[in-house]
């Protein structure tokens, strides 16, 4: 498969409210999701991926260029934009599978960061995707990011 995108940034937080710590490289399990993350239990809601290019629509319609961070999600790609049709696919990041199973929905805490974030990430998918790790690997910024199914 020829990869459409790349991994361009890891984040995890240790405790719900804990400041987003970028990581160069990350360890995907399917028992513990992105290592040190405390989201990372198997779920739907297990590791959640953002699109650059659609993150940078959110920020334009609030007027800011805010750090993907922001966001609170765990990994940044290029050259994808996520939308309904993609509940159900599986994502490669580098060794690793990902399970799309639900938009990302942005909550309150996105508009203590910029008021009108959470408004502009419930727009056409741009609070990214949730998805369940189907198969772990170590990822690392750069990894190539593509679908399976295509």
């Amino acid at each position: 498969m020829k990869p459409e995108a790349q991994l361009l940034g890891i984040a995890r937080r240790v405790r719900p409210k804990a400041l987003m710590e970028p990581l160069h490289q990350g360890v995907l399990s399917i028992d513990q999701g992105l290592s040190g993350d405390c989201r990372g239990k198997p779920g739907k809601r297990q590791v959640t991926v953002l699109s650059e290019a659609q993150w940078a629509q959110a920020c334009a319609s609030v007027g800011r260029d805010l750090e993907w961070t922001t966001r609170r999600a765990n990994f940044l790609v290029n050259g994808i934009m996520f939308g309904p049709k993609d509940v159900g696919r599986v994502l490669a990041i580098g060794g690793a599978r990902l399970r799309v199973s639900c938009e990302c929905d942005p909550c309150f805490r996105m508009d203590e960061a910029t008021l009108g974030l959470r408004a502009a990430l419930e727009s056409e998918w741009r609070g990214g995707v949730c998805c369940r790790v189907e198969q772990g690997a170590i990822v690392q910024l750069g990894d190539p990011v593509y679908w399976l199914d295509v």
